[in-house]
């Protein structure tokens, strides 16, 4: 089973102008993360999750709609998710 860590900001971010539709999803990505990891979000091809690149590398991306993203880090050997962000489309940190 793998645990999931929310940056602080991400809780400020849920509370702001986010759309119902957008919460039910990450609370669904959540659920998959939890039970079957990473590997779980790259079967469903709905969440688009890629590897990020530039100052963004080593972390990755899954797609929430069409405009909202949720960024994340892995740490493997601790079976650890960290979510760095959930945010329209906007890669900058």
């Amino acid at each position: 089973m793998w645990r999931i860590e929310e940056h602080r900001r991400v809780d400020k971010q849920l509370s702001g102008a986010v759309p119902l539709e957008i919460l039910k999803r990450y609370e669904k990505w959540k659920d998959i993360v939890m039970i079957s990891g990473p590997s779980g979000l790259r079967a469903i091809k709905g969440f688009h999750d890629e590897a990020l690149l530039g100052q963004w590398k080593g972390y990755r991306s899954s797609r929430l709609g069409l405009q909202w993203r949720v960024n994340y880090r892995v740490v493997a050997d601790a079976f650890l998710v960290q979510v760095v962000q959930v945010t329209p489309h906007d890669r900058r940190p």
